[in-house]
């Protein structure tokens, strides 16, 4: 958790950036990226360096090798606790002619990040700002990694507030609920085909983390977490790069975050290789049949992006695996050959898990489109049984474009620290989402169709078309009205007709 001082230094230098001239935020965070790297190649270097001071015979790999480079500035110039000294003017000469054109080239030394640094562009335009910025920069506490991270997923807060690159940023509440649904195992391979900042693949890294100690303390786990857990696909390299910092600052070393038009590319080599797919794809659009990967035509002949991503999941999912994923709502109910044929071989060929609606004010102030998450199991034997509903009316914050926090800190996300009364329910349902889906398979299959949530047997779907809306399935809960008895009512109302005839007739004797 992030103090408040510490949030304090990252606004600052944010407000550095805008007043020195970069007002973008995508390339805010992305000139922070690329000083995060630098300072972290350090510190690699340093402890490279005490290793082998502690082990004489210990194999090092040095990031700055011994030496000048081309322009004949040496490469120890390079690192952060050596430059982060100089003055403003000669800082600003190794950073912008040295050391970028050194970065351009660290895409041999086996890392995706030093991959994605290929296209690595400087573009703080003063030595003032930059003196600035790594003075302020150094001056964070980041000697743990919660910290480290913490701090970039604040920075990544910023560029979704600025709003025009919104669109990357799936809320982090919504991804923790959909992390403890599918309870990532320590032996996963996980994919994330649209992966944007790797908001996904961290929140996994953390749980694992958190409910799996063993994985930092088994070598064979470990080098698995590193090297060979974590895949995500995007065709943007600055989200490459901000999603691959993003992993390295949450102590994942080497993710196999790559760059991939998931859509366009056909998977040989891909498919059949994950447990468990989880994405926010980028829906509303179409692709023309030509640029679209001919495998995934073969699953669902449709040109909507929201459609090839479903059938991309199929596909690149191992028998046994498991998804969670975010659809628009219009998946649930449109009625082309494709929608009903995709929903179809979701609920016949492979297992349907569960459909969770939520609030179409989730994805504000950039969307007010309403989704779902859907939660499969790749099968190819069916084995759909029942499917799980529940509908979110409340997700802890405002559904306005605002979307400020309804309740206290401690009462918000789908664990919350303190337990939420009904008052708190009301305001957020994703404590009781999480509780409900644990029991799907126990009295949530009682559970009658006016509740928050309950489960409908496949018969019954197939029988809407497939139809995946939980409005097609819920019943209106009607009030319990109490019912006299007809000769009770019939002797009240004689009584009343005697009541107004003996006043008919005391009114017409006093007017004689």
């Amino acid at each position: 958790m992030l103090t408040g001082e510490i949030r304090s230094q990252i606004d600052r230098i944010w407000d550095t950036f805008w007043s020195g001239g970069i007002s973008n935020p995508l390339e805010v965070i992305e000139q922070i990226t690329y000083l995060l790297f630098l300072k972290r190649l350090d510190e690699l270097e340093t402890a490279e360096e005490l290793k082998l001071t502690r082990e004489k015979n210990a194999a090092v790999k040095p990031f700055f090798p011994k030496g000048k480079d081309s322009k004949k500035r040496s490469y120890q110039d390079f690192r952060w606790k050596n430059f982060r000294n100089f003055e403003p003017r000669d800082m600003y000469t190794v950073i912008s002619e040295h050391v970028f054109p050194w970065l351009r080239t660290l895409g041999g030394n086996g890392t995706t990040y030093s991959k994605h640094m290929e296209g690595a562009r400087f573009t703080i335009p003063t030595a003032a700002l930059l003196a600035r910025v790594v003075d302020m920069i150094d001056k964070v506490p980041m000697e743990d990694r919660d910290t480290k991270g913490d701090l970039y997923e604040y920075m990544l807060g910023k560029i979704a507030s600025a709003g025009q690159n919104g669109q990357f940023r799936t809320p982090r509440h919504i991804i923790r609920l959909m992390v403890e649904m599918v309870e990532p195992k320590p032996t996963d391979v996980v994919c994330d085909p649209a992966c944007g900042t790797s908001g996904f693949l961290v929140a996994i890294g953390e749980s694992l983390r958190d409910r799996h100690p063993e994985v930092r303390t088994t070598s064979k786990l470990w080098k698995h977490f590193n090297n060979e857990l974590f895949h995500g696909f995007d065709f943007d390299n600055t989200m490459l790069r901000i999603g691959s910092m993003n992993m390295l600052l949450h102590g994942v070393e080497n993710p196999n975050v790559l760059y991939r038009d998931s859509l366009s590319q056909d998977h040989a080599g891909e498919e059949d290789k994950y447990t468990l797919v989880m994405a926010n794809p980028p829906f509303a659009g179409s692709l023309d049949y030509e640029s679209c990967a001919k495998d995934l035509q073969q699953v669902v002949k449709t040109k909507k992006t929201e459609l090839l991503f479903l059938a991309l999941f199929l596909r690149l999912l191992k028998p046994g695996g498991r998804a969670a994923v975010i659809v628009p709502e219009g998946v649930l109910f449109g009625s082309s050959n494709a929608h009903k044929s995709l929903r179809r071989m979701l609920i016949e060929d492979q297992k349907l898990d569960a459909v969770i609606s939520l609030p179409s004010g989730v994805f504000k102030p950039y969307a007010g489109v309403s989704t779902a998450i859907l939660l499969f199991t790749k099968t190819n034997s069916g084995g759909t049984d029942y499917v799980w509903f529940y509908e979110v009316e409340a997700d802890g914050w405002s559904l306005d474009d605002k979307r400020t926090p309804l309740l206290n800190e401690d009462k918000l996300g789908c664990l919350p620290k303190v337990k939420l009364d009904k008052n708190d329910h009301v305001k957020n349902n994703l404590p009781d989402t999480l509780a409900r889906w644990k029991d799907r398979n126990g009295k949530e299959r009682k559970a009658p169709r006016t509740a928050q949530s309950f489960c409908v047997p496949k018969a019954d779907i197939a029988g809407k078309d497939y139809g995946l809306s939980v409005n097609f399935y819920k019943e209106a809960m009607h009030e319990e009205l109490a019912h006299r008895p007809p000769k009770e009512i019939l002797a009240e109302l004689a009584k009343l007709e005697a009541e107004i005839q003996q006043g008919m007739k005391e009114l017409e004797g006093m007017l004689q």
